[in-house]
């Protein structure tokens, strides 16, 4: 099994500034989403990752994802994986909540009551139960670049929980997050994490 998966959201887009709903969509980054995965690119390159020499890496095709994995500097080593890919919002494509609660009712949560004419979470939780048989099947540490939701759910499925967990994990651009295992259990090491773009 992997002793770690290192997980990193894309940077910051004109579409996930705004908070709207950014599935397929292939939005590019920001100049501010270019900077943050330059930076976490150099932290990968400090201690103690030192550069991850082993690391395998996957990332999401889609262009937010594979440009934050080029310019942190594992472009060379990155296997493009559909897997990784956003959750598919169907008709609440590039829609913000507050839109889609105007259609949808003002209680609407994409977590319990899903999206029209796009993916089921539990779609996304099957992809990310793929990732995760993957990431446990290596021998060394895996590295991934994704997506906000998808990257969430991951994190739930590692857990071993079920697939709306994730609404309780926030998720920022170009943050780094780490899962493990504590005792034999899978753990969640790191989460959310910034630093790099602070200063």
């Amino acid at each position: 099994m992997a002793p770690r998966i290192l997980l990193v959201r894309h940077g910051q887009t004109e579409w996930s500034l705004l908070g709207r709903h950014t599935g397929r969509t292939d939005i590019p980054l920001l100049e501010e989403g270019r900077r943050g995965a330059r930076l976490v690119g150099e932290r990968l390159r400090r201690s103690p990752w030192s550069g991850l020499p082993d690391v395998e890496v996957r990332t999401s095709p889609l262009v937010r994802a594979s440009e934050t994995c080029e310019l942190a500097g594992f472009g060379d080593r990155a296997t493009p994986w559909d897997a990784l890919m956003e959750w598919d919002y169907g008709a609440y494509e590039g829609m913000t909540p507050p839109e889609i609660r105007a259609a949808a009712g003002p209680d609407w949560v994409i977590w319990r009551d899903g999206v029209v004419d796009g993916e089921t979470l539990a779609r996304v939780g099957a992809r990310a139960d793929e990732v995760v048989e993957w990431a446990r099947s290596a021998d060394r540490d895996v590295l991934v670049f994704a997506h906000g939701h998808i990257l969430r759910v991951l994190a739930a499925r590692w857990l071993g929980l079920d697939p709306s967990f994730a609404a309780r994990l926030k998720l920022n651009p170009t943050s780094l997050s780490i899962l493990g295992w504590a005792y034999g259990d899978p753990s969640m090491d790191q989460w959310n994490d910034t630093a790099h773009q602070e200063g």
